[in-house]
């Protein structure tokens, strides 16, 4: 994707607009499907825009080496969940009523998936639950 500031040689008025590439831009101006959001013209062209780069030398690269330790720490706990409790998916909001509700069974602990609305009505009745960051183990 490539976002690409256009102007509108009729009204002289400025917006941003994506394209998938910049053939596709080239493309769909040649055919004149672009037009402008204000009035309409077709007479649409790019403006000099700067290009946006990631400078691993500027002070951020220590947040990416920062992020890397976190997400690092985020999938231990994720293994430790996964060993520990066990995952009733969707029915989470159903299943930790069961286990609050009939206290004479002895199982482990659960996890899964509930909405806002499910975690603030848990809580109302007294039943706590906590809320973590579930990420996809897979590096991209």
């Amino acid at each position: 994707m490539i976002k690409y500031r256009l102007k509108c040689n009729n009204c002289f008025k400025s917006f941003d607009s994506w394209f998938s590439s910049s053939l596709e831009y080239e493309k769909l101006r040649k055919k004149e499907y672009l037009n402008c959001h204000f009035c309409n013209s077709k007479d649409i062209s790019k403006t000099i825009m700067a290009p946006n780069l990631l400078n691993l030398n500027f002070k951020d690269g220590n947040d990416i080496k920062k992020n890397k330790k976190i997400k690092k720490k985020i999938l231990e706990f994720q293994n430790f969940i996964k060993d520990n409790f066990e995952n009733v998916g969707d029915s989470f909001a159903y299943k930790a009523r069961s286990l609050h509700y009939n206290s004479s069974k002895k199982t482990k602990g659960i996890f899964g998936n509930a909405t806002k609305e499910q975690i603030a009505d848990l809580n109302e009745e007294g039943i706590e639950t906590q809320s973590f960051p579930w990420i996809d183990d897979k590096d991209n």
